[in-house]
């Protein structure tokens, strides 16, 4: 059955929603540490202090970047909205897993993985979560270190302290996704 309204110019089914209309994933201001700064659209941070992505992962496969614009101390993962966002670096407990600034991987105040290539001021890191392993990128590059065991619903998040400044894409990649992956959806509920 369908509704006798849609041809009447002025109708607008209201489970529809323009693309140009859609929410776009940007920094939540509501979810960040109190000496944090969010600039640009929500698309920057500098400051000390974390923050979430406004939307979970909720799809299959999801990516995102950050370009490291100014150097210090900062860190890049997943968290969930427990992780104390007031308290860098990243890491120290078991609601985040993060790239920190010097090549390591923590969790739970634990070093997961040592990269061998250290990302400074210019580089592009990624970030791929299937809910399986979350795997980081350098440049496009895989740094071959994978990160398992992630559990509950997880968020984007990023730090920043001693000057570092990080631009945020969920879209509008600097490199492909890999095959699959795709930038990060808001969940739509279906009544």
């Amino acid at each position: 059955m369908t509704c006798c309204l849609r041809f009447w110019p002025r109708y607008r089914d209201p489970s529809h929603m323009p693309l140009n209309e859609m929410p776009q994933v940007v920094l939540d201001s509501t979810k960040m540490g109190s000496d944090c700064v969010i600039v640009k659209g929500g698309k920057r941070v500098c400051g000390t202090g974390a923050v979430l992505a406004n939307a979970p992962i909720v799809q299959n496969k999801a990516y995102f970047e950050i370009k490291i614009q100014s150097g210090g101390l900062w860190g890049v993962g997943l968290a969930t909205d427990k992780t104390k966002l007031d308290v860098v670096p990243l890491g120290k407990d078991s609601h985040s897993w993060v790239l920190r600034s010097e090549g390591t991987v923590y969790h739970n105040d634990e070093v997961v993985h040592k990269i061998d290539t250290i990302p400074g001021e210019g580089d592009v890191v990624s970030c791929s979560y299937d809910h399986v392993e979350l795997n980081l990128f350098l440049d496009g590059k895989s740094m071959q270190c994978p990160v398992t065991g992630i559990r509950g619903q997880v968020f984007p998040v990023f730090y920043v302290d001693d000057g570092a400044i990080l631009d945020v894409a969920f879209a509008d990649f600097s490199y492909p996704p890999p095959d699959g992956f795709e930038r990060i959806m808001f969940e739509k509920n279906i009544l």
